[in-house]
């Protein structure tokens, strides 16, 4: 979690200008967790924990000891521990890991800008991290809600292995029976009364959820994934706006991705020129400022040939990309 969310997450303070007391204050988090973290890990994993030590602690503090196995192992300090920041923070990434696999499943990239998303959840979440949501998951925004049925039901099938023995010649008419149901209305009652409840051919019938095979049906628009506490619906209803935006992220990771094949330094100035394709042209153009601020363009046309190019599919779009270092 250090390494791919917390390091991931504190970018941008890492990044900013100048030693501002908060860019301070990251490093030196950062600092104390790797060098708490190979100390508990050095008797599991010692090479790696010492190469950590010596290049983290060593090369800073002469006096500090000559090896991570010859300092006292960590002692937890409660001073540091924030039960509710670690509880919130969970949530978060329950969230982001379900709204990614909602993504997948709706095969939009995530540089691809979403609507909205919903969450019905047994927690809410404060503006603070409904904000990291939204940037996680490049979604205009997160909505907490307690009912999500405008966007999914449920189908219901019998449990086989359960539900023949008790019922086998009714096995049939459960069926349709299940079939026919509103899929929110029997869930309301399964979670109500523990059962559904119906007659077949005259017989009583009781279902339980362990006799139910239970599936969210999605609505078209919408994707949704769910686990015992927390249902993410991400509306995959595509804008023309959002997806000119799309449009503008896939260009400027070209253009970042040029960049570093070029081996251009991070504080370079370039032009960048889009050939071959009016449409991204025009995207290009109206997007200029958004496009030029993040890849440090001084100059973004089309048509021009710049020193290096590469030819590039953007979203079903074909164009060639030029750049040259200013």
């Amino acid at each position: 979690e250090m390494s791919n969310w917390y390091v991931r997450r504190s970018r941008e303070r890492f990044w900013a200008k100048g030693m501002e007391q908060d860019k301070i204050n990251a490093y030196m988090t950062l600092y104390t967790a790797l060098v708490t973290i190979c100390k508990a890990a050095a008797p599991m994993i010692p090479f790696m924990t010492e190469d950590i030590y010596q290049n983290l602690v060593r090369s800073n503090d002469a006096n500090a000891p000559e090896s991570i196995h010859l300092c006292d192992f960590p002692v937890v300090n409660k001073d540091h521990i924030d039960k509710k920041l670690e509880e919130d923070m969970e949530d978060v990434l329950d969230a982001v890991v379900m709204g990614r696999a909602c993504r997948n499943e709706a095969a939009i990239k995530n540089r691809q800008p979403i609507s909205r998303m919903y969450i019905k959840s047994d927690f809410t979440l404060s503006e603070f991290y409904q904000e990291i949501i939204e940037d996680e998951l490049n979604v205009k925004e997160v909505v907490f809600t307690d009912d999500v049925r405008d966007f999914t039901s449920y189908t219901f099938k019998p449990q086989l292995r359960t539900v023949g023995p008790k019922y086998g010649k009714q096995l049939g008419g459960i069926q349709k029976h299940l079939a026919a149901l509103d899929g929110n209305a029997a869930m309301d009652e399964l979670n109500a009364d523990g059962a559904l409840k119906f007659d077949v051919d005259g017989v009583a019938v009781e279902l339980t959820k362990d006799d139910l095979l239970i599936d969210m049906a999605q609505k078209e628009g919408y994707v949704s994934q769910e686990d015992n506490r927390m249902t993410v619906v991400l509306d995959t209803n595509l804008t023309p706006e959002l997806v000119e935006e799309g449009f503008v992220y896939e260009i400027i990771s070209k253009i970042q991705t040029m960049r570093k094949e070029s081996g251009f330094e991070v504080t370079d100035h370039i032009r960048v020129s889009i050939n071959g394709n009016d449409k991204l042209s025009e995207i290009a153009q109206k997007n200029k400022e958004a496009i030029s601020g993040k890849v440090l363009a001084d100059e973004l046309t089309s048509g021009m040939e710049y020193g290096v190019s590469k030819e590039w599919n953007i979203n079903g779009e074909n164009a060639v990309i030029a750049v040259e270092r200013v």
